[in-house]
């Protein structure tokens, strides 16, 4: 028996962890069979959880949190995980909570918290999450993060990162009253940054655009209003924990990769 630390390992034991211990471990899927009894030895999927991107975006409507997400995917090849997306996930594959989700979504209701962090449940349970996520639009309340809390201490894992994207209520109503979109097909453009070739014309399938509800300065107003309540207590919580860094949702887009580099690495 030799002793390492006040533990007794056998020789056979120490045969195997030798050489480990001289590997520089940087990413789950060097672990082979052969290195179990390195890492119930000596924790190593502690040190794992350090260097995996497990990133929250939180931001208000028009911030940018949606391309910052991706370009942050795409930097790290990790999924984007949005509550929107796994809903028609869920009720599209027909899981235990999607089935229960596709009723309230049929009668136009909002669809409760406890089956939305069910669904975030199942999504977080799937294998391309190993190595990392970023979550966009969730939690949006208390129960949601407490749910999130829940679900990461479950899967031994937590957030490594808070992105909180902040932008001036005036420049955020600025960006989303100028948006416009096309009734048929779906293309959004937007008139100062992304305008359509035709003044109010949709350049896919030619049909007028229009203002959604959503994008009325009015209804921007109140949308904004909601987020500072809700969020609030959200962002206490992580800086709290010393997860939160910030960015400014000003960032010109050909600057956005760099920034977030720098921002992470």
């Amino acid at each position: 028996m030799q002793d390492k630390g006040g533990l007794q390992i056998s020789p056979q034991v120490e045969l195997i962890s030798t050489p480990l211990i001289e590997k520089e471990y940087t990413h789950p899927s060097y672990i082979t069979y052969y290195d179990i009894w390195y890492r119930k030895l000596f924790n190593v999927e502690t040190m794992f959880k350090v260097d995996l991107m497990r990133i929250l975006i939180i931001g208000p409507p028009g911030s940018g949190k949606g391309t910052r997400a991706h370009i942050l995917s795409d930097l790290y090849d990790i999924p984007v995980i949005t509550t929107g997306d796994i809903l028609r996930e869920a009720i599209r594959e027909e899981t235990e909570y999607g089935v229960v989700a596709k009723k309230y979504v049929e009668r136009g209701d909002l669809v409760p918290d406890e089956i939305v962090n069910g669904i975030m449940k199942e999504r977080l349970s799937k294998p391309d999450v190993n190595d990392g996520f970023i979550l966009d639009g969730y939690p949006r309340s208390k129960s949601q993060a407490d749910a999130l809390d829940e679900i990461l201490e479950n899967l031994d894992t937590d957030l490594s990162k808070v992105l909180h994207v902040k932008l001036s209520d005036n420049v955020i109503i600025q960006r989303l009253s100028k948006r416009r979109s096309c009734p048929k097909c779906g293309a959004v453009y937007h008139l100062d940054s992304a305008p359509p070739k035709e003044d109010e014309i949709c350049d896919v399938c030619g049909t007028k655009l229009i203002q959604r509800e959503d994008d009325k300065p009015e209804v921007i107003k109140h949308r904004l209003k909601v987020y500072r309540e809700t969020t609030k207590p959200l962002m206490e919580r992580y800086q709290k924990r010393g997860l939160v860094i910030e960015t400014s949702g000003e960032v010109p887009i050909n600057e956005l990769e760099d920034h977030l580099k720098r921002l992470f690495d």
